[in-house]
């Protein structure tokens, strides 16, 4: 589904995305799940899996499965993450249990295209698309102070890569790269001039979306970062990311080997009233007399040994 609209690895047009320097890294995922100061029974965890994208492709290299687990299922959500789900029966209070994946993940920098002048704004979207224009969680397109930053900055009047990298200056130049535990929404970001990944990358979709223009976030280990989409002449649709949080000028490009565990930022999931950030580790017992607790294991094996640059 994800790949219907996404750019050719393949594609040397200088309006696409240029995939470079590959390299080979392994990571384990999964849960660790406990019970402390009682038992518990009828167990459920779950956590984020990565799926493939054009810069990316997955491969299972081991599953450590621990004696208590009966069952482990796999969820496809939007085509953008793999849920993995994890039924554990009954735990005694210091029992634990573990299901672990080892992943051999390929992936590729994206460069920038040599020649973006070409490229639109999109005038027909798909519904999957038309996904990337609604308001999310802390994600606020519909307010009225982003609407009155959408038509500052993106009034349509220059050419859309530009326009697009000029929002990307001004959120890096007004707000100031604060790191905090809790999550803010866009809006409060903006009023405060302060934000991490977060609120950066929340402040440069919601922008995008009040303009007509789709955008997603796309979550590594430790960080979160934007993607923008625009078509070329033929009507062909391509996604480009921006490290909006960071060191250096890194607009349509993306130098980064962590690998991508979701893109999008508006998650239909089971139990769940409303759509959520992203899919986070969750954790259920029907029955408990203690307290069941669940670790996310993330944690890379091996990363490239040197800087390509």
């Amino acid at each position: 589904a994800h790949l219907a609209f996404s750019q050719d690895p393949g594609d040397t047009e200088p309006h696409a995305i240029r995939l470079e320097h590959p390299a080979k890294v392994v990571w384990e995922m999964g849960l660790q799940i406990s019970v402390v100061g009682g038992e518990a029974s009828g167990i459920v965890a779950t956590c984020p899996l990565p799926v493939e994208w054009p810069e990316q492709s997955i491969k299972v290299l081991e599953e450590d499965i621990s004696d208590h687990v009966s069952r482990v299922t796999y969820k496809e959500l939007d085509g953008a993450v793999r849920q993995m789900v994890v039924t554990v029966p009954r735990l005694q209070g210091g029992e634990t249990a573990h299901v672990v994946i080892r992943l051999e993940v390929h992936k590729s920098w994206i460069e920038a295209p040599t020649d973006p002048s070409s490229l639109m704004r999109p005038t027909k979207l798909t519904s999957d698309l038309r996904a990337y224009l609604q308001p999310s969680p802390f994600i606020e397109s519909r307010d009225r102070k982003i609407q009155k930053l959408a038509k500052e900055l993106l009034d349509g009047e220059g050419p859309a890569w530009q326009e697009i990298e000029g929002l990307f200056d001004w959120i890096r130049d007004n707000i100031e790269y604060r790191f905090d535990e809790k999550i803010k929404s866009c809006v409060q970001g903006l009023d405060d001039g302060v934000g991490d990944c977060e609120e950066m990358s929340s402040l440069f979709i919601a922008t995008c979306r009040a303009a007509g223009i789709p955008a997603r976030a796309v979550w590594i280990p430790g960080h979160t970062y934007p993607e923008f989409y625009l078509v070329d002449r033929q009507g062909k649709g391509h996604w480009f990311p921006c490290q909006i949080a960071g060191e250096g000028h890194d607009f349509g490009r993306m130098p980064e080997y962590r690998p991508i565990l979701q893109k999008g930022d508006r998650f239909r999931i089971t139990g769940a009233r409303t759509p959520q950030r992203y899919v986070k580790p969750t954790l259920t017992a029907k029955n408990a007399s203690g307290t069941p607790k669940i670790e996310w294991i993330l944690r890379p094996v091996t990363m490239p040994q040197a800087d390509p640059r």
